[in-house]
């Protein structure tokens, strides 16, 4: 077993550099246009939670508000444009809504009205509807009704 100092030694030196990862984090987050409050990796995709007073206060001590809004809004209006640009693609290209759960649609997202330029996205167009659909009841009336512009299958 190890000395009661040196084990003291250890978990100061773990803390220190977990705060030094939060910090980094908390700073890469707002350089790439995210808000640190909003942001817990899910799949690779930000979900929005509420902060903590311990995450307020980590937050205020790298001199990010917590209570300010960030890019978080805007970043999931544009996942949300480009799913739904998906599905309007395989609408236009199948005739329904009905892709299988692991149906990867491909799409040009910032390609001028000919098609140059823009860059080739891949959406995972049947898990995000199925997904839609098991959040209908949270979806806002516009993205319901643009999906249901399309035959979602409810």
């Amino acid at each position: 077993m190890g000395k009661p100092d040196g084990v003291r030694q250890e978990l100061w030196a773990l803390l220190c550099v977990y705060q030094a990862l939060r910090t980094l984090i908390a700073k890469t987050a707002v350089i790439a246009g995210i808000d640190p409050a909003l942001f817990l990796q899910e799949g690779g995709r930000c979900r929005i939670r509420r902060s903590t007073p311990a995450q307020k206060f980590l937050l205020e001590s790298v001199r990010v508000d917590p209570d300010e809004g960030g890019a978080g809004g805007a970043a999931q209006a544009d996942r949300w444009a480009t799913n739904l640009a998906a599905a309007q693609q395989f609408h236009a290209r199948e005739g329904h809504l009905r892709p299988a759960r692991k149906h990867v649609e491909t799409i040009l997202v910032g390609a001028d009205g000919e098609g140059n330029g823009g860059e080739e996205v891949a959406v995972k167009l049947g898990a995000w509807l199925d997904n839609s659909r098991r959040r209908a009841a949270r979806l806002s009336p516009e993205r319901r009704a643009a999906l249901d512009e399309l035959g979602m299958r409810w």
